[in-house]
Formats: C-alpha cells, structure tokens, sequence
C-alpha cells in the first residue's frame, strides 16, 4: 500500500517529475491525517533533494464533516485572513506545492449541499488571487492522490483489502510498476507533446464532440489558444507537471462559442458529492440547461457559483486506451477518472493556453474568448464510441478520435 520502496518511489517521481523541486526551494505539501506516512516520505524526499524548509498542512474529513453538520452557515462564508495569508506566502517566498487529493467520495453525502457549496464558494473567492497564480504557473504545483479507507471503500466494496487494491490501481497508473518510473513518465510526455504539436500546428477554430449518449456539441477555441500536454513551463522558467497521473492534451475554448450538448460519461465526485447522469445543453457559450439524475442541487450550485460557471474553461482529449481507462475503474476522483475520458472544465481557463497568456492582462484574456472565475470543475465526456473532429477556419474537418481513441 504505497510503502517502503514504492513510497520513496512515488515522493521521488511527484518531487522531480511532478513539481520538480529545485535545491534550496520551499515545499508545503497538503495531506490527509490518516496518511501521515507519505507527508513523511515527502518531507525526507525533499530534504534530500535540497528543499530550504517543508511544510506540511493536514486535511481531516472527520472535522470538515462536524463543521458542516453543526456550524451555521453564516460561519463557513468566513474564511480567515491567516489562511489567505498563507496561502500568498507560497507565491512570494517561491514554494512549490504538493495537493494530495484523496477525498472519500460521498463524505458529505447526508450535508446540505448548500451548506457545502457556501463553504466552496467562499474558499474560492478568498483564495482566487493565489488560484489565480497557480494556474497561470506562477508557482510549480502538482495534484496527486494517495488511497484512503473511505475513498477504497467506495472504488472495491466488495474487497477485504480495499486500500491494498486501490494503492495497485494508483501505482499502474503513476507507471511506477515500470522497471524506471522516472524514464517511463519522460517517454510518455514526450507522447503527449507530440500530439498537442500536431493540434497546434492545425489552428482548428472549432472541436466537435459526438457520441450515442447525446453528446452532440460544437466547441469554438479561443483566439491564438495554445494545446499544452502534461510537461508545462512556470514563470521562472522551470519545466514541471501539474497533475499525475495525467493523459491529457488540451487547451481553451472560446467563452462565447460553444454550442450544443453534453451528456456526462462518469459521475463528477466535487466537495464530497456525487453527481451522475447529468446534462448539459449550451448557446453561445452559456449553459441555458441542465439536469442530473443524482446530484443536482450539487450541479446547480456550481453552475451557479459566478458569471463564468455558466461557461467553459478547458477542452481536453484523452483516448480511451491510457491505462486508467483500459483498468475498467470508476475512481470516483476526478484527477483519476478525468484521465480515462475526454473532459470539459466548467469555469475559469488556464492563461498558459492562450499564446503570451502570462504577459496579457485579464480583459486581454478576456477578449480572446479565455473564461474566468473562481472555480474550475472538470466533468467527463469520453465514451468508447466518442467521435472528435477538428474543423479550421474553411470548414474543412479533420478526424481526430474514432470510436473513442485517437487516430493521429
């Protein structure tokens, strides 16, 4: 279960791989409580590699699960200036950060989602200078996850040995069963990097996605928007990889350019909700409908966070072939099922997508169809019969996935 040897190995791939941690550099590393072990494999890691200090912030579902059950709503709107200020401390001291997500999928199942989503929101708003850093790479960050009992639980009910089975899937899907987990990543992203070449050399102005679910939908992409692949560039001009594991090659669309509908093909796990079978139906850029079987107070909420919830922040290709899809696995955890699926991000884009995005000012962004908000919520669309074609400024369409899989 992600010990011994395997831990040091999955520290080692997140801090050289992943944030690519530089000697002499901070690190704060956000964990939950239950998983002491890897904050400590982590903070030794690092330390090792050269970090000035480590520090490590816990996560406890327990408590978050008593704050929303018992504190009145009006308490979880305010969120406390020691937090924002910790938060910005990251970005001027120059840190690296390390997220762990491994939420348990329903742990807020039986909160009110209100309660929860006021909560969010109000996180988000507090917070949206340092997201806002984050996602324009101004610091060098990762998300990764790491299998708690109440998330294994939920992906092996029927096991005796959920989390045993859970550290197997996340370790295949990291490739840290290769023979050189570190070589294996580089030859992947070099895969990556050639497909968004490829895209970026085309210059479609629209993606279309459709499949026998529903999904029949028409993304326009911003202006002079760039197709990035898992190895980015931060502002001190140091290569690193956001997210791992990760499949993906994407890029922005147009704010104002999006029309058709979308039929989720998972469910969307978000602040320990569950939202499933949902669909969502656009006009030139703005979600006019939406519905879900299961969740939908938790949809509607997020829909409704800000004036760019109502758009579209990133388009992401992914075949149907990465090993987190062939595993047959529903992780009920978006850094994981996003990466088995073509996916769309409700909410604010990333200016790395947009050319010169870190040197443009936000109405510039703006102008250029790039979306902002305080949240960005992926959801996926990926089927196995999926069809996604490219159409350039003539109309002239080119195939890009057939029956759910890339074919470039």
């Amino acid at each position: 279960m992600l010990k011994g040897k395997k831990l040091q190995e999955f520290a080692k791939l997140v801090l050289k791989i992943g944030v690519n941690l530089q000697e002499g550099q901070g690190l704060e590393v956000v964990c939950p409580v239950e998983k002491r072990e890897v904050a400590h494999a982590f903070t030794k890691e690092a330390y090792k590699l050269g970090a000035k200090i480590v520090n490590v912030r816990w996560n406890d579902e327990i408590i978050d699960k008593y704050t929303y059950q018992y504190a009145p709503i009006e308490a979880l709107k305010e969120v406390p200036k020691w937090l924002v200020d910790s938060k910005n401390y990251l970005v001027e001291k120059d840190f690296c950060y390390v997220a762990i997500s491994a939420e348990g999928p329903s742990a807020f199942a039986k909160v009110p989602a209100e309660k929860v989503s006021a909560r969010a929101i109000a996180k988000s708003k507090a917070l949206k200078k340092f997201s806002d850093v984050v996602m324009a790479n101004g610091i060098r960050w990762c998300v990764v996850s790491v299998p708690t009992l109440a998330w294994a639980k939920q992906v092996f009910p029927h096991s005796k040995t959920p989390q045993k089975d859970l550290s197997t899937a996340i370790e295949q899907s990291m490739r840290l069963d290769n023979e050189n987990p570190l070589k294996a990543w580089e030859e992947h992203v070099n895969t990556l990097q050639r497909r968004a070449n490829f895209l970026n050399e085309k210059r479609f102005s629209f993606i279309r996605f459709k499949n026998g679910l529903g999904t029949d939908l028409k993304v326009g992409l911003a202006d002079d928007h760039l197709w990035t692949s898992a190895k980015e560039l931060a502002k001190d001009g140091v290569e690193f990889v956001a997210n791992l594991p990760t499949e993906e090659v994407f890029t922005a669309p147009h704010k104002d350019r999006v029309d058709g509908v979308l039929v989720s093909a998972l469910p969307l796990c978000e602040n320990g909700k569950v939202i499933d079978k949902f669909r969502i139906e656009f006009k030139q850029g703005k979600i006019v409908d939406y519905s879900a079987e299961q969740g939908y107070d938790a949809l509607k909420n997020i829909i409704n966070t800000d004036k760019g919830t109502k758009s579209l922040g990133e388009i992401a290709l992914i075949g149907k072939n990465s090993p987190i899809a062939k595993s047959g696995l529903l992780f009920y955890n978006t850094l994981f099922d996003e990466n088995a699926s073509c996916h769309l991000a409700i909410g604010k884009g990333y200016p790395t997508t947009i050319k010169d995005g870190d040197k443009l000012s936000k109405a510039q962004l703006e102008e250029k169809g790039l979306n902002d908000s305080v949240e960005h919520v992926d959801f996926m669309i990926g089927t196995p019969d999926l069809s996604v074609t490219g159409i350039d400024s003539f109309g002239n369409e080119t195939p890009l996935f057939i029956d759910g899989e890339w074919i470039i």
